[in-house]
């Protein structure tokens, strides 16, 4: 069902005394039906943080038809400088991560509130990533290094390998990877069993070989292992054996069943050689006790599995067979925005690299599926890239027409930091430059026109969007 004819069944079922509409969603308080989130750092002298919402079927921020135009929606929050969505649309709910104090907050889509959610959390994090169930979260930094929140057990640990700065968590939140920066390594947390007891690097020779890092020094414990090759067993049956060795991996995106990982192999952004994306298959390392099963490959087996992405690689989006890779490549002393388009089905690339917005290398980027056969690509600091440099076209924001090819950039407006899919009304909603913009996708309009978004813009910066009713959590450009 569309969202737009979802909307017109609330209204009959309201009618009818009932409060839900499709998916068996309750309609909340608001009575909209096509909800944009925004996050929204300093909106006046005395306000460091809002989360606010629009109408996006009417694209507006107040009641249709409200006799006041300042009575705006919004949900209770006291964070401040909210930045990134995780937006799960199936669960009703969404994780805003707040930059300023590091406090990851719930957003009841339902109820349209706010709580803080996860506590053990005690630092400032480059990446955060909660599993749909609520019961782990994951969040990275250089300083903080990876934490765990277990919240199944009330419980945070630190898990001290340096450098950590990013996770990747798979769909069915069984599996996280960590990447430390200017590695060739994969790292990925494993929750001990009670009889496994301790395992932590540097210890006696009995200890597991294939751990880096555990926490906290009597077992049970969270343990930080790096992807080896199974050359040998320890008494816990952990294998270990020569690292497995990637080239500046930065990043994961999983297969829609989240058995497989393709880890993006940064190269040439991140100080390496060749970049490229590697299938990984992610039994061995799934994170829950006495569910992980088989070993890693060999190094072997795992260069066999990557394929060569000349164009870049620090951002993918998986669809089906298909996988988008967005990357940067050098050229005349500048980085130039790439896509390339690889058959997964085949492991090779379907389409050469197209030349898109440009970005900063090995930056985080963001991607979508839209209405319309439309992808859209996010880039922060395009101004800096090989196409501002050449007097080319160089907006921060790239539609690209899966079904012909197309690559169109849209008008510069500042950095592109988020993107919603409004499915079904043939729109898209951004943050770009610390505002909001909004362009059709198709239906009765061209692809990419410009929507009048004067009574969606914000005061303050917003940073990113999120489209509450998607039908899927796929609607979501963070990973």
């Amino acid at each position: 069902m569309s969202a737009a004819a979802a909307m017109v069944l609330a209204a009959a079922l309201a009618g009818c005394g009932t409060t839900t509409y499709f998916a068996g969603r309750t309609l909340p308080p608001s009575g909209l039906a096509n909800r944009v989130l925004i996050t929204i750092q300093n909106p006046s002298s005395s306000n460091t943080g809002v989360l606010q919402f629009v109408d996006a079927y009417y694209d507006i921020r107040y009641r249709y038809n409200s006799t006041s135009t300042g009575a705006e929606f919004s949900i209770p929050y006291t964070g401040n400088l909210p930045t990134t969505i995780q937006n799960m649309p199936e669960e009703q709910i969404g994780e805003v991560y707040n930059s300023g104090t590091g406090v990851l907050a719930t957003v009841n889509y339902a109820k349209e509130t706010a709580s803080a959610s996860v506590s053990g959390l005690n630092g400032l994090y480059s990446s955060v990533f909660v599993t749909r169930n609520q019961n782990y979260a994951f969040a990275a930094s250089q300083a903080s290094h990876l934490t765990v929140v277990d919240q199944t057990a009330s419980t945070g640990y630190a898990l001290s390998l340096p450098d950590i700065d990013r996770v990747s968590v798979n769909a069915g939140g069984s599996v996280a990877l960590a990447f430390a920066e200017s590695s060739n390594y994969v790292y990925y947390p494993r929750k001990l069993t009670a009889t496994e007891k301790i395992a932590y690097s540097g210890g006696t020779s009995t200890w597991p070989k294939a751990a880096v890092d555990c926490e906290p020094l009597s077992g049970p414990a969270w343990c930080l292992f790096q992807a080896q090759s199974p050359d040998s067993i320890d008494k816990t049956g952990n294998y270990y054996g020569a690292p497995l060795t990637f080239d500046r991996p930065v990043k994961a995106v999983f297969s829609a069943d989240g058995g497989t990982a393709y880890v993006l192999n940064c190269g040439p952004e991140c100080g390496g050689s060749k970049s490229s994306v590697t299938r990984l298959s992610l039994a061995p390392m799934i994170f829950l006790q006495d569910q992980h099963s088989g070993s890693l490959p060999t190094q072997s087996t795992l260069d066999s599995n990557t394929i060569a992405i000349p164009g870049g690689a620090s951002n993918a989006l998986v669809d089906s067979s298909t996988l988008y890779v967005v990357g940067q490549q050098y050229s005349g002393g500048y980085w130039g925005g790439n896509l390339t388009v690889v058959n997964l089905a085949t492991n090779a690339i379907s389409l050469p690299a197209v030349s898109i917005s440009d970005g900063a290398p090995g930056a985080a980027s963001r991607m979508i599926l839209a209405d319309d056969d439309t992808l859209w690509i996010g880039m922060s600091r395009c101004t800096s890239g090989l196409r501002a440099t050449s007097n080319l076209a160089y907006g921060c924001l790239t539609m690209f027409n899966t079904s012909t090819n197309a690559v169109t950039l849209m008008p510069y407006n500042g950095d592109a930091t988020g993107i919603a899919a409004i499915t079904g009304l043939h729109k898209i909603y951004t943050a770009e430059g610390g505002q909001v913009y909004i362009y059709a996708t198709g239906g009765t309009r061209a692809a990419g026109t410009a929507i009048d978004n004067q009574n969606v813009t914000v005061n303050g910066t917003a940073y990113d969007v999120a489209y509450m009713d998607a039908e899927t959590d796929g609607d979501n450009t963070v990973y």
